[in-house]
């Protein structure tokens, strides 16, 4: 049924007519996500510029029973930001409140509005010789909101973390309207529940986070980056130990390229080349940061190297010598899921098990995947100090794009099949949204989606908090 005019009017005297949208056309881009899975529709796109105007917004929804989809930069890949069909939902927009409150360079904080494009907080932090280390493809576009809500990963987990462990405070509008205010500045707070930590990673099925006190660290002062050969995956395993013993864990980022999606890239990237002479099966690009004044990363990089050509670890390896040389090898790790989007249907699989295991499960996995979908071509890449490998198989080479991705339920039980019998995750850091709600339900202790839905209905009770996602 549409929702009440008189309704939507209330929301539209609230905010402002200037910052809703109605119209079908100028709406269009709030209703589909990234990868073109989902595409539903919306009474009204609401946006807000402050949090006490968010908390009308939420309050009046709540006692009209009106379920809100929040939405950040709309960069998700679970469907988590999209709304149903049926256009019983009003979509709440985080992009107007987009203020940097503070920077503490003294105790390494900052308290940004859910709304701040991740690029401009790095931005911030730097301006102050700091380092907001949270860095992911998106980062231009994605909203820190949205960042905390699905508990966001990126290239530098292995040193820093997720974005659950950068958050120190929050302020939550909760479903009720009510504002929750936890933004302490605090490294330790042990009054009972860590109440933050419900909201981070819950996708904006408990409640809207407006703001955050995130974590800051010493803005490195020297970097040495390279792309290295291997011949084997177990090399891979080997040389990460290697490069964490040696740098005195000063590994910030060590990513796996496997050749065919370096192959992919360069076929469809701009710019993208062959960063060595001679093909090699696999590729790992490393990175050692330090904000140590005193300490010589470049000198400990090259004796790892030294050490890992010795030991036949690595065949080959290119250091980057300039900061246009470092962009250049990052922008093949970052180009592969665009060139994966020219070589027909993708069927993704954000995926972690225990680093030790990850050559056995990316052996494993491909060898199932060739028993089950002949001719499909598994492109494992991604955060191996982690675990977390974006398991990617593009379709055969002709095939119809529509018939291959049909095969996306049954290729998941496959793969996740094989994650979960090495104690993994179906999801390292996309989250659930909408696309894994059946596979967390198929895979997930019975005891633990208990206790989500428990925490749901406490906080939720009239399930209007991006109704659907996560838990059902």
């Amino acid at each position: 049924m549409p929702l009440d005019q008189s309704l939507l009017d209330r929301l539209i005297d609230i905010v402002g007519a200037n910052a809703c949208i109605s119209d079908a056309g100028a709406m269009a881009p709030y209703l589909h996500e990234e990868r073109g899975l989902y595409k539903g529709k919306a009474a009204l796109v609401v946006r807000p510029g402050t949090t006490a105007e968010l908390a009308q917004v939420v309050a009046t929804c709540a006692a009209a029973k009106v379920p809100i989809v929040p939405q950040g930069g709309n960069t998700g890949l679970c469907g988590g930001a999209a709304p149903h069909e049926d256009a019983s939902e009003v979509i709440v927009s985080l992009g107007r409140m987009n203020k940097v409150r503070t920077i503490d360079a003294t105790n390494f904080t900052i308290t940004v509005e859910a709304g701040c494009i991740l690029a401009d907080v790095q931005r911030a932090a730097a301006e102050q010789n700091c380092l907001f280390p949270l860095s992911l493809g998106a980062e231009g576009s994605c909203q820190i909101g949205g960042n905390l809500a699905t508990n966001a990963g990126g290239i530098n987990v292995l040193r820093y973390g997720n974005a659950r462990d950068l958050v120190l405070g929050l302020e939550v509008v909760l479903p009720d309207g009510r504002i929750w205010n936890g933004l302490r500045a605090l490294g330790k707070d042990n009054t009972g529940y860590a109440l933050r930590q419900l909201f981070v990673g819950s996708e904006g099925t408990l409640g809207i986070i407006t703001a955050a006190v995130l974590k800051l660290f010493p803005r490195p002062t020297e970097t040495a980056t390279a792309m290295c050969a291997l011949n084997t995956l177990d090399d891979a395993s080997k040389l990460l130990n290697r490069a964490r013993a040696v740098s005195g864990d000063a590994v910030t980022a060590f990513e796996l390229i496997p050749r065919i999606g370096l192959e992919m890239c360069m076929r469809h990237i701009a710019g993208v080349t062959d960063p060595l002479q001679t093909p090699h099966p696999w590729y790992v690009l490393m990175e050692f940061s330090t904000s140590r004044p005193d300490a010589s990363v470049r000198t400990s990089f090259e004796t790892l190297l030294e050490t890992a050509f010795g030991e036949e670890i690595i065949v080959d390896a290119v250091i980057a010598e300039s900061l246009e040389q470092r962009n250049n090898l990052w922008r093949i790790r970052e180009s592969l899921p665009e060139a994966q989007k020219h070589e027909g249907g993708s069927i993704k699989h954000d995926v972690s098990v225990p680093v030790s295991l990850v050559p056995r499960f990316i052996t494993e996995g491909s060898q199932l995947i060739a028993q089950h979908f002949p001719g499909a071509r598994p492109v494992p890449f991604g955060h191996l100090g982690d675990g977390n490998i974006h398991f990617n198989i593009t379709q055969p080479v002709g095939a119809d794009k529509a018939a291959y991705l049909a095969k996306w339920t049954d290729m998941n039980r496959v793969v996740h099949d094989l994650v979960v019998s090495m104690n993994g995750s179906i999801s390292a850091e996309h989250g659930i949204g909408k696309l894994k709600v059946e596979e967390m339900k198929h895979y997930k202790d019975p005891v633990e989606l208990d206790l989500m839905r428990r925490i749901k209905r406490a906080i939720d009770p009239a399930n209007l908090m991006n109704p659907g996602k996560v838990v059902d």
